[in-house]
């Protein structure tokens, strides 16, 4: 796609067509004497695999096979004729809803059978969905309860909306709280930009730091705030900033394990959206801080290391995200002083620090600025 021509309404389109030909599936199977059944890849942690090339997380080949030949199964399918019939009907009369809503919209479907019984299944049906029909969630107008993260910077975009489209410029059209991204980023036109850099944060105490310090005009970077976890949304929007705009994208997180996974669902993809990483991922992402040698260097205020952040240390020294000499070594050493540290502990070295000193400085070496 490129920056300036939008392509929901054909993804739209496709997501409809895809569906449809799911439900033709079952009938024609029905009609040649077969067991209907659906082909997935296996989803479990030993069927992930690490692509070298595109440095992203992705499927095996192992495949498991959803079959009405059980009871088990004929319920299963059962309840994703009825998914698919809604999600149809959804994208002809132009609406959406959310995942938690589609788990209760199942109690009103006239089949106690295809009803669901926890929203895990439903999240799970929705996945399954996406896989065999090669579209995103988000085009099938399925959104999550909230996502909230925001987006601050030197940006002027087009959204497209119920009402028509409108320009934003994401600095000067907004206010403290920045741009709100959208459930499905794809819906945003890139207009202009003056940025030099796209900052993800993890949490919104420093993003608003930054805010309110002037960062993003100060060094024309594009603030995107992540929320913890970050959203599929916020993972699109920094994907396409990094590959339609070439912007440098850089990961400023707290000092633990956790948020190293943050940083790596970011750059390389989450085994939960493994079938989405070259949708979602920028294998390019740098990571800025907290850095365990920071925690030592500007001797911040620290928490000691619990039994779980030691044991998910362990096993990021095992993940193939991490089997570089950077991380190795950090990691290394955050086992060796069992301290972590958050980002706001550069408060300690005074407010400003963070804007005038430690990202300038750490962002300079790395040749971002």
């Amino acid at each position: 796609m490129s920056a300036d021509t939008p392509h929901t309404n054909l993804n739209e389109e496709k997501a409809r067509e895809q569906l449809i030909d799911l439900a033709e599936e079952f009938y024609d199977q029905f009609e040649h004497g077969d067991i209907p059944e659906m082909t997935l890849p296996t989803r479990t942690k030993s069927n992930i695999v690490f692509d070298e090339e595109a440095g992203v997380w992705v499927y095996g080949d192992r495949t498991s096979t959803r079959s009405a030949n059980s009871v088990r199964g004929a319920r299963k399918l059962l309840k994703a004729v009825y998914a698919v019939e809604f999600l149809a009907q959804q994208l002809d009369e132009d609406r959406s809803s959310t995942l938690r809503e589609l788990y209760y919209l199942s109690e009103s479907w006239d089949s106690e059978e295809a009803q669901f019984t926890s929203q895990d299944e439903s999240n799970q049906l929705i996945e399954d969905l996406e896989i065999v029909s090669g579209v995103t969630r988000e085009d099938f107008h399925m959104r999550p309860e909230e996502s909230g993260a925001k987006v601050m910077g030197p940006l002027r975009i087009r959204e497209q909306t119920r009402r028509g489209d409108r320009d934003i410029h994401c600095q000067e059209d907004v206010g403290q709280g920045g741009y709100q991204i959208p459930n499905n980023p794809d819906t945003i036109e890139f207009l202009d930009n003056d940025a030099e850099f796209v900052l993800c944060v993890e949490t919104g105490g420093m993003r608003d730091r930054l805010v309110e310090n002037g960062f993003d005009v100060d060094h024309d970077s594009i603030v995107v705030h992540l929320g913890g976890q970050p959203a599929r949304a916020t993972r699109r929007l920094t994907k396409r900033l990094h590959d339609e705009l070439d912007l440098p994208v850089v990961v400023f997180c707290d000092g633990d394990p956790w948020s190293y996974r943050i940083y790596g669902s970011v750059a390389y993809g989450s085994i939960k959206s493994a079938h989405l990483s070259e949708y979602l991922a920028t294998p390019e992402a740098d990571y800025v801080g907290i850095r365990p040698q920071d925690i030592v260097d500007y001797d911040l205020p620290t928490d000691p290391l619990s039994d779980s952040d030691v044991n998910a240390l362990e096993s990021e020294l095992e993940d193939p995200r991490f089997q570089t000499d950077f991380w190795e070594e950090q990691i290394q050493l955050q086992l060796d002083i069992e301290k972590k540290a958050e980002q706001q502990a550069l408060a300690s070295q005074g407010l400003d620090f963070v804007t005038d000193t430690y990202l300038p400085e750490r962002l300079g070496e790395m040749g971002v600025i």
